[in-house]
């Protein structure tokens, strides 16, 4: 079995444009990467094919990027990608299921003011709010909001009820609220 690259020296690989980058990418991150675009998608064909591009935005990125963290770097890009192929999927139907989730979010975030929601200070404010929260809770509110997995999966993944993933939910989006409030975002 081979021993997967360290990130610096993926990150390397880009800079010196060699293409075994993309290689030891896809060998490191492929499958995480498809889990993302599968979640959004549900479609082995447009998730494959936003991994495919999600290399290639990558190679364009870095250099002149240098990402800290390439998992989240490629994660990213991956939900952004397979985000906008659904669009262009859906531009005449919406999902439900996309859409709750969408709307679950956006309610418990400025009511999806998007203007407020682009700002980096309020994603440096999610994300502080997410790093204080039990892993358990860490774990199901990235799995629904960044993953968009289904209550039902998270339940399985986890070993829980479907009820228990809903009461924790609710219970983080109040929190989130909270804290949004005490910080001075007024939801």
């Amino acid at each position: 079995m081979e021993v997967a690259l360290e990130d610096s020296k993926i990150i390397e690989l880009y800079f010196d444009r060699s293409e075994s980058a993309i290689i030891e990418t896809q060998n490191k991150y492929g499958r995480y990467c498809f889990f993302i675009a599968y979640h959004i998608l549900y479609s082995n064909q447009d998730s494959e094919e936003c991994v495919n591009d999600t290399y290639l935005s990558v190679w364009n990125t870095i250099p002149p990027q240098k990402p800290l963290q390439l998992r989240a770097f490629v994660g990213k890009i991956t939900r952004n990608i397979a985000l906008n192929r659904y669009d262009y999927n859906n531009a005449e139907k919406r999902s439900p299921k996309y859409e709750a989730i969408l709307d679950e979010y956006y309610e418990c975030t400025l009511g999806g003011d998007l203007d407020i929601m682009e700002e980096y200070s309020f994603k440096e404010l999610i994300n502080k709010f997410i790093a204080s929260l039990p892993k358990k809770n860490r774990i199901i509110f990235l799995q629904r909001y960044w993953y968009f997995c289904s209550i039902n999966e998270i339940a399985r993944n986890l070993g829980l009820s479907e009820s228990n993933v809903k009461v924790i939910l609710h219970r983080i989006k109040a929190k989130l609220k909270d804290y949004l409030n005490k910080e001075g975002i007024n939801i």
